[in-house]
């Protein structure tokens, strides 16, 4: 293996940000990467300049064959959300980081922040962010001119997350380094640099909904309030799906949107895509996403129609067929990912063995629990039982996964 390539990160102020040492590795190198304003802070640099532009594996099969001396520039620390891990896994690199601009911009409001919550938007959608970063106290976010301040506050908005205190700090280390503190609604007409970081900080409390939401809690369809996955059922369910906060789920008739909504919030780090062929249920389902903080994909359909728009999925909860069993079945042992879950919740004995023998022919071995729930309810200065309608709920996985 040749020398390392040398990877450094600097400042929005340029050479000033970088030790002696390392201005002198960039000036004895023969080739310099990196952003265009990187390279802009080098006007008398003698050497190669490679802007990054296109792509980084483009620059890999560059760097892979050359033998000159390199020196690659990266903002701040390449190792957070940069380019660090990935050339790393691809070149031999001797990484040099500069302070990161969140961490600056922690300085900048003299807060501790090895207890904040770090998550980027940066190039990314911000599809998921609202679970992710519901309940915590601090969060720093990593922005770009799409997901700007502007729009992250009014997508918190959106869910009633204010909360939230937004401190923002841009062109940090520059010339036109500006910090300042702002509530959600000024943040959302305000007008920023593209270079910033967002801090979130919680100035005031916020709703707290533990894991098994009483079914009260969510809009439904009236008259008819039965057509929720009840809460008991409900937490025996997801328990069932064995989810990770990776964990890619698919909810199939989701109806409220219950399972979806709580599995979001196991899953915060994954996502969640829920259909459901009943308009009017969608509406409800939308309001409880927003009352619950949980930003899911949902589509109007009936499955297996729309399926194919899904990601494939580690966890597949099924609450409605509308008599499609076997092709809903067919989709979904085909796309489940190695060691995923598919939990079927059936109230008829004709659906249990429909599907009980879908599974079995797809060579998928199958648990089945009967849940039988009684509610107390008072009667006078006394107290009695109403049953809820018995459930059946099947959980299926590939033979021989554990």
């Amino acid at each position: 293996m040749g020398e390392a390539i040398k990877l450094i990160g600097i400042g929005d102020n340029g050479k000033e940000s970088l030790l002696p040492i390392y201005e002198k590795w960039i000036y004895e190198s023969d080739i310099l990467v990196g952003g265009e304003r990187h390279l802009s802070f080098f006007p008398d640099y003698n050497g190669e300049k490679i802007s990054i532009k296109k792509g980084l594996k483009e620059l890999v099969n560059r760097l892979q064959h050359e033998t000159k001396k390199i020196v690659i520039l990266a903002s701040g620390d390449p190792l957070f959300y940069g380019i660090g891990s990935f050339l790393a896994s691809k070149i031999n690199l001797d990484i040099y980081p500069n302070v990161s601009s969140v961490q600056l911009a922690f300085a900048r409001m003299g807060e501790k922040w090895q207890d904040a919550y770090m998550t980027s938007v940066h190039g990314r959608s911000m599809k998921g962010l609202a679970q992710r970063i519901d309940g915590k106290e601090k969060v720093a976010l990593l922005t770009d001119e799409q997901n700007s301040p502007n729009e992250i506050a009014k997508y918190l908005l959106s869910f009633n997350m204010t909360e939230y205190e937004a401190f923002v700090a841009e062109n940090l280390g520059g010339e036109l380094e500006r910090c300042g503190y702002y509530t959600l609604e000024e943040m959302a007409q305000a007008t920023f640099s593209p270079l910033n970081v967002v801090i979130l900080k919680k100035v005031k409390p916020s709703p707290s909904w533990t894991f098994g939401i009483d079914d009260q809690e969510f809009l439904q369809r009236k008259p008819e309030k039965g057509l929720i996955t009840k809460k008991e059922v409900r937490i025996l369910s997801l328990s069932a799906l064995q989810l990770t906060p990776a964990s890619i789920v698919w909810d199939i008739g989701t109806c409220t949107g219950s399972v979806a909504i709580e599995a979001s919030k196991i899953a915060t780090e994954g996502a969640v895509y829920a259909i459901e062929k009943n308009e009017h249920d969608i509406e409800n389902c939308l309001e409880n996403m927003k009352k619950f903080r949980s930003d899911i994909t949902v589509v109007h359909g009936c499955a297996p129609e729309r399926l194919d728009e899904f990601p494939n999925p580690n966890a597949i909860f099924i609450g409605g067929t509308s008599g499609n069993m076997d092709e809903i079945l067919d989709v979904c042992t085909k796309r489940l990912e190695p060691n995923g879950r598919i939990v079927v919740n059936v109230v008829t004995i004709e659906n249990l063995a429909a599907a009980l023998k879908g599974l079995k022919q797809r060579e998928f071995d199958v648990d089945i629990t009967s849940v039988q729930v009684s509610r107390s309810k008072p009667i006078l200065s006394l107290t009695r039982f109403d049953a809820l309608n018995p459930i059946y709920i099947i959980t299926a996985k590939r033979k021989g996964e554990v």
